[in-house]
């Protein structure tokens, strides 16, 4: 009825078509406009162009044609580093990188009271069932007679250990343990060497009394 109207309105004036087709037009993208503007819970109104900001979404595990190996669930890319956690570790998992971590690598957490007590909360959670609860080796998961047993922190060769050192072996795993780079943060493996070397400290003084005497 508008168009109807604009039409015969524009005739009476004399106006030319071109001029017709122009109103009519700037009519229909006024009403349009108002269409698309109109929502409610029922009637969201119009999306113009929605592909440029409502992708379709890929269920998880479902084939995709897009890639060749058929899998929709990708890998993160080499390198990724999740939002909000740190755990970039320059060194790689070798002999060299754990030499190399031993003679750089120093503690950044400053050594209170409370990073001892939390240190030693995530000892319990996740060394003393192999190392045990005082760090002898004689956790829960000790078998006898095993060709590999768990050692101690209190014999020579990991009193010598340097905290970089510990700190390779937590986040790669060393031997049978396995690696803690995916259960604990960088934070929380330094408040655990922190523990660690707490354990060591009597059994460190004692090998210096005794170097020194003789």
């Amino acid at each position: 009825m508008l168009i109807q109207a604009l039409l015969k309105s524009n005739t009476e004036r004399n106006i030319p078509m071109a001029g017709n087709i122009k109103s009519i037009l700037a009519v229909l993208m006024i009403a349009l406009f108002f269409v698309a503007c109109k929502s409610g819970k029922n009637n969201p109104g119009y999306e113009f162009m929605p592909d440029m900001y409502r992708s379709a979404a890929v269920k998880t595990y479902r084939v995709s044609n897009f890639f060749k190996d058929s899998l929709s669930a990708r890998e993160p890319v080499v390198g990724t580093i999740p939002r909000g956690i740190n755990n970039y570790f320059p060194y790689p998992n070798t002999n060299e990188g754990y030499l190399a971590a031993g003679a750089e690598l120093k503690n950044p957490i400053p050594l209170t009271d409370s990073v001892l007590e939390k240190g030693k909360q995530l000892f319990l959670i996740n060394c003393k069932h192999c190392h045990g609860e005082k760090g002898d080796g004689k956790g829960t998961l000790r078998v006898k007679g095993d060709p590999f047993p768990v050692p101690s922190y209190f014999d020579a060769v990991h009193l010598a250990l340097k905290e970089g050192n510990m700190f390779f072996s937590i986040t790669y795993g060393k031997n049978l343990m396995g690696e803690h780079a995916y259960l604990l943060t960088q934070e929380e493996r330094w408040e655990l060497v922190h523990y660690i070397q707490h354990l060591q400290k009597p059994y460190l003084e004692e090998q210096n009394k005794s170097a020194s005497s003789n």
